[in-house]
């Protein structure tokens, strides 16, 4: 599946997940920030667990996969790409 497939269905996923009723996802660019000052979405430390819980959940990689990379959660985009691009075999 591609980016253009796949981003769209995940942001969805993802304010469904949270509960973001502020906004739609359509509202987000793929590059927003996420998290900080900058985020027009607010989310905080309790979101970034509840994002680990979803994707484990859904797409069943593991938690140790998330260990010491808040790289992954920049934007949508590295969060998306990353989850599109886990190894089928590392997954839990």
């Amino acid at each position: 599946m591609t980016s253009e497939e796949f981003n769209p269905q995940f942001k969805a996923q993802v304010f469904e997940w949270l509960n973001i009723e502020s906004m739609k996802p359509e509202e987000i660019t793929d590059d927003e920030p996420l998290f900080g000052k900058e985020s027009r979405l607010g989310l905080d430390s309790l979101d970034a667990v509840e994002l680990v819980v979803f994707i484990q959940r859904t797409y069943h990689i593991p938690q140790k996969a998330f260990e010491k990379r808040k790289e992954l959660f920049v934007n949508f985009k590295t969060l998306a790409d990353f989850v599109r691009n886990f190894p089928e075999d590392q997954k839990g």
